[in-house]
């Protein structure tokens, strides 16, 4: 409660501002003031023609992404039935004991003046991890599936056309093995405090795994921009797009620029900070147990919704697949053909599914077990949920009801990809903006609530693990979900964008050296279910 009031004490200045300056209006002007350099930095693109310019960040993704797809030998396809076992515990017999050990940090312990970053703990049940496959799956889910499936895809097909649907599958589809290597790695290098707090994700799979590798100086560097990034990661696409969008659906639930609640971003911000500290502050445990509650739900209402609207269109849904393949390898009029296409494909699934981005595996480095592939390949389940199955029913959804043009003109972007989504299923249904709304929101809150998370481990990594140092970031955290629900999307989503891109360069560079200490740990893993 202290902590609650102290972020309301600090708010206050602001709030007041808010109402006597029309802070929406300025917030989003000194926004793009401030980070458009920085924008401009992460999306600068190549030219490969005259027409065809393709952003750099983009490349190294897709690059990564078939380098492991094909290093693994199609891990996405030759491991999801053994993903889907470890999820249903039919392995956590082999996962519950043995004489392994994990890594504990001790990094307040000295002796002889030198700091001892990590020691070796007792092998038993509490040093495994602190969550279970199952909640780690869905706390990472829980900050993937959200308003990229929503919003994200209404932008990617209003700029790409209907084309843009196919090349977010393909994404998702290669995006698995990247998901699976490094929350492979995550679990691998994880550190496990003397009180069974897990540290874990890129900062540590970076430094610990390179310096093993005689490139210590490489790892530590890589580990502090990671870290760097991951923070302002945090604060944009996971926490200020999440309130931005949200606030924009109740909006224009509300009546549009009509709303009573227009201008007053800033209020809804400050009601959805003060829900997200209470949760936040209880760690991951508390994380995990509200995620797997609520992302089952969001998501199968928002499924069921999606399934609706196709079998009330059931015989159009060849025609919008025909669509899709059609501007897949066409562009269909789309600015830069069909390279313009499968750029805004892959931009948006790599923004919806994080997929080498390195954050999940943050998440997924909490989970018990002592089989680091195991949680792998639990990992590369996510990729497929979010961009395989639920951007595609998304997609369908806008293509079938976009039939007359009532929804969206293809190659011109939408500024509200909420509010067209919204719009699209309304034309279906009449009452589901209500449902949307509701989604939307919860989305948003579970979303915030993991992306807090892994903004704190990075955070800790850089500044220590205090309790000063942990209420402060969650503090920070707190007062941009206010600075989100008070700005317009289009420095939101710009910073948003980039700063998720710039966690991706030191990753997969990580990545790339640290692929075969992967792979061990999945030949160990198969050689242990072997035995079941």
């Amino acid at each position: 409660m202290k902590y609650l009031i102290a972020v309301l004490a600090t708010l206050l200045p602001f709030i007041q501002f808010a109402q006597e300056k029309g802070i929406d209006e300025i917030i989003d002007e000194k926004f793009g003031d401030y980070t458009g350099w920085f924008v401009n930095g992460i999306f600068a693109t190549i030219p490969f023609t005259d027409k065809i310019q393709v952003p750099w960040v983009l490349i190294v993704l897709v690059v990564g992404a078939l380098f492991f797809t094909i290093y693994f030998k199609f891990i996405n396809i030759s491991g999801f039935r053994t993903a889907i076992n470890i999820v249903r515990g039919k392995y956590d017999e082999i996962e519950s004991g043995g004489d392994d050990h994990v890594e504990a940090s001790k990094s307040v312990h000295t002796v002889d003046g030198d700091i001892i970053d990590t020691i070796r703990v007792e092998q038993d049940e509490d040093h495994h991890g602190e969550v279970s496959h199952f909640q780690a799956l869905t706390a990472a889910l829980s900050a993937t599936v959200g308003l990229g499936n929503i919003a994200g895809v209404a932008v990617a097909i209003s700029i790409g056309g209907p084309g843009a649907t196919f090349w977010m599958i393909v994404a998702g589809l290669i995006g698995m093995a990247s998901k699976f290597t490094e929350c492979t790695l995550g679990v691998k290098y994880r550190e496990i405090g003397e009180d069974g707090t897990v540290y874990g994700g890129p900062m540590y799979y970076l430094s610990k795994g390179l310096k093993e590798k005689g490139a210590a100086g490489l790892g530590k560097v890589l580990a502090v921009v990671f870290a760097i990034m991951c923070i302002g990661g945090s604060f944009g696409g996971g926490n200020m797009f999440q309130s931005n969008q949200a606030f924009a659906m109740i909006e224009s639930y509300t009546g549009g620029e009509a709303s009573p609640l227009a201008g007053y971003g800033w209020l809804f911000g400050v009601v959805m900070a003060i829900l997200v500290g209470i949760v936040i502050i209880g760690g991951i445990k508390k994380i995990a147990k509200v995620t797997d509650k609520i992302v089952p739900f969001m998501v199968g209402i928002y499924v069921v919704c999606a399934l609706i609207v196709l079998g009330m269109h059931f015989t159009e849904i060849p025609q919008a697949f025909g669509q899709i393949f059609d501007g897949a390898f066409t562009g269909l009029g789309i600015a830069g053909g069909v390279f313009g296409v499968l750029i805004q494909g892959f931009k948006r699934a790599a923004f919806s599914n994080e997929a080498g981005i390195g954050s999940a595996s943050i998440a997924h480095s909490a989970v018990k077990t002592k089989y680091a592939a195991s949680e792998g390949l639990v990992a590369l389940l996510e990729p497929f949920i979010d961009t395989v199955l639920v951007c595609t029913m998304t997609a369908l959804v806008l293509i079938i009801s976009n039939g007359d043009g009532s929804v969206m003109t293809y190659g011109e972007e939408v500024k509200q990809g909420v509010e067209v989504t919204s719009k699209a299923f309304a034309s279906n249904i009449s009452w589901f903006p209500l449902v949307l709304t509701i989604a939307v929101i919860l989305f948003a809150f579970s979303t915030m609530i993991s992306w807090s998370y892994y903004g704190y481990q990075a955070w800790s990594y850089l500044f220590g693990r205090s309790k000063a140092t942990e209420y402060t970031y969650k503090g920070i955290f707190c007062l941009f979900v206010v600075i989100g629900a008070a700005s317009q999307l289009g420095s939101v989503i710009n910073f948003s964008d980039a700063m998720i891109f710039a966690m991706l360069v030191p990753n997969m560079i990580g990545l790339f050296l640290l692929a075969p200490k992967a792979k061990a740990e999945l030949v160990r893993f198969k050689e242990a279910i072997k035995k079941v």
